[in-house]
């Protein structure tokens, strides 16, 4: 695998000509919320502005051209079956003039399936492998012949045709050799990009938590997670159920939606934190860099397939320091940062015990401009951009 240290970029101050790059990807990003879209939503622009043109393919994208050098292309809505959305993505995308193409960079192998013997020959094909499709959606209780197509049929299939690889971190570039055997010099690690202008601490805690209605004197922790099994927030609840008698104001904010709301909601009151939980459901995003600055710590407590961690990184710009669990590539974020944010292990207990040594002082946390400075050092989404156009425009032809 390649790690962005050995990847070179041209100086900033030379002159770059604009590339023609097809992506494929999901939906756009706020209309359609999730890592995955905002990821593309962030690339497309800064490549965008790079004065690359990016013909960007999706679902339920806007009909409006919205941004300058980007062509929305439009190949299905989600309110069809999965079978026709797969048919509609065929036949639109043969209405698309390939011709003097660059390079393709594809996201969601779902998508990239129904296409790939009408993509254009001896154009480099890059794939941004986003995580497991297949043990995902095992994790969320997929039956195994779904699990077993989706690895087989899809993924597997689709990877195939790729030339070279992007991940967001060693743990999945790990993942995609082991278990697709994809070679390793075709895999490359680039980390996953913040916004260092939209998510920056410009408000003091107090007049975060004033413009939130949030509470001014109590210790809160935030989370924005996808309400889903993987991603903890029970064991996160289970923890702060263990905090609460050492320090009995904790607050904990929870941002998003999924399908175990109801669940958590039930779990919360029974283990007696109605005054110590409050489910925000869908944050709009223009909210979640204030939530951001509100909180006095966020925690990401994933228990399975977190390949990157987009916010923690986030937060980190917002100079609000991060609590994970060690999953999938969130450690590589923060071991050369601060490795003491790193629970022991997954459980509510090693959470809890991490959340109460640094909320009651006994480990310190690192400082807002620490924090920040940290992000835009490491993550700038400008930064990160260049270096996967370097990767999806090197010389290559399909074999």
């Amino acid at each position: 695998m390649t790690n962005t240290a050995d990847i070179k970029i041209h100086n900033e101050q030379q002159k770059i000509s604009p590339a023609s790059i097809l992506c494929l990807g999901l939906g756009w990003f706020p209309q359609t919320p999730g890592g995955l879209e905002r990821y593309i939503y962030e690339l497309t622009q800064q490549l965008a502005a790079n004065q690359d043109k990016i013909n960007l393919c999706g679902i339920d994208l806007p009909n409006s051209q919205l941004y300058e050098n980007i062509n929305f292309i439009n190949l299905a809505t989600s309110n069809q079956s999965i079978w026709q959305r797969l048919h509609s993505v065929r036949s639109n995308f043969k209405k698309i003039n390939t011709k003097n193409l660059d390079a393709i960079n594809l996201h969601f192998a779902l998508y990239s399936l129904p296409i790939l013997d009408l993509l254009p020959p001896k154009i480099p094909i890059t794939f941004n492998f986003h995580g497991p499709w297949a043990d995902e959606s095992h994790a969320e209780g997929n039956n195994k012949l779904g699990v077993f197509l989706k690895r087989f049929l899809i993924e597997k299939q689709v990877y195939q045709k790729c030339n070279r690889f992007i991940v967001l971190s060693q743990a999945f570039g790990k993942i995609l050799h082991e278990q697709y055997q994809i070679p390793g010099d075709k895999i490359h690690v680039i980390p996953g990009g913040v916004n260092i202008e939209k998510f920056q601490p410009n408000f003091s805690p107090i007049e975060a938590r004033q413009q939130l209605g949030w509470h001014e004197d109590r210790p809160i922790i935030f989370t924005s997670r996808r309400l889903v099994q993987r991603v903890g927030v029970d064991k996160l609840l289970t923890a702060l159920s263990i905090i609460k008698p050492k320090i009995p104001d904790i607050w904990l904010a929870i941002a998003g939606r999924g399908n175990l709301q109801l669940a958590l909601q039930n779990q919360a009151i029974e283990l007696g934190l109605n005054n110590n939980v409050k489910f925000l459901g869908f944050l709009p995003d223009e909210h979640l860099p204030i939530a951001y600055q509100a909180a006095d710590l966020t925690v990401i407590p994933s228990q399975s397939f977190e390949g990157f961690g987009l916010a923690i990184v986030e937060s980190l710009a917002c100079g609000t320091p991060v609590v994970c669990t060690p999953i999938g590539g969130m450690p590589e974020i923060l071991t050369p940062f601060s490795p003491d944010l790193i629970t022991s292990s997954i459980s509510a207990e090693d959470i809890a015990a991490k959340l109460s040594q640094i909320l009651l002082g006994e480990i310190s946390k690192p400082s807002r401009e620490s924090c920040r400075q940290y992000a835009v050092d490491k993550f700038n989404w400008y930064k990160i951009a260049q270096q996967i156009r370097h990767i999806i425009l090197s010389d290559g032809v399909m074999e």
